[in-house]
């Protein structure tokens, strides 16, 4: 079973994804939790480094390294996991590459093209909340900003995510303004189903 967390940052992707991982090694799943862009590999760091204004890259570039991560991701770490049998949970993987990619990179097409041969998780959840309260939550984190983190950007990037929430199957939308619990409640149910199916 693959799964992916999905949404605009400071929706929650990261303590839900983490807490599902937890609930199902409870239940003695396997589990591998990993995220994107990843930190272990230099394609992953040398990304981080753009988003945080370290040095610059064109819009297709980025998404270029995005994508040869994606590959790394799941050569290295996602596809052996799930030969094992164990269940992978990823925080982000290539429907944020589309939706945020999508703000820079005009040539939509294009974009989705890099992804098509790349694995689709089994489940996808991806999580609606206002981009003012996402923003909100960053500025309450004290961490600092990145390069997509800003109101109107946030805004554009979630109606790029509506759009493939209509395009493709099993992403199932999550209302992030409910309470972790609610919402790790309503994750379990669903993820329970799948792995009795």
């Amino acid at each position: 079973m693959f799964i992916a967390f999905e949404g605009l940052d400071g929706s929650g992707s990261s303590t839900q994804s983490r807490l599902l991982a937890e609930k199902l090694e409870g239940q003695g799943h396997a589990v591998l939790l990993t995220k994107e862009p990843t930190s272990s590999t230099p394609i992953g760091k040398m990304i981080r480094d753009i988003l945080q204004h370290r040095w610059e890259c064109s819009p297709k570039g980025l998404q270029l390294l995005f994508s040869a991560d994606r590959a790394e991701h799941l050569a290295t770490d996602i596809e052996p996991a799930l030969k094992n049998g164990q269940v992978v949970i990823t925080d982000r993987y290539l429907f944020s590459t589309i939706a945020y990619g999508s703000l820079a990179v005009q040539d939509t097409d294009w974009l989705a093209s890099l992804n098509e041969k790349f694995r689709l998780p089994d489940i996808t959840f991806l999580f609606k909340l206002d981009p003012k309260i996402c923003i909100e939550r960053i500025q309450g984190r004290g961490s600092d900003f990145e390069l997509f983190e800003e109101h109107e950007k946030l805004g554009k990037i979630w109606e790029a995510y509506e759009k493939l929430a209509d395009q493709f199957e099993n992403i199932h939308v999550i209302d992030a303004t409910k309470s972790i619990e609610q919402i790790g409640e309503e994750i379990g149910i669903i993820a329970d189903k799948h792995l009795d199916s």
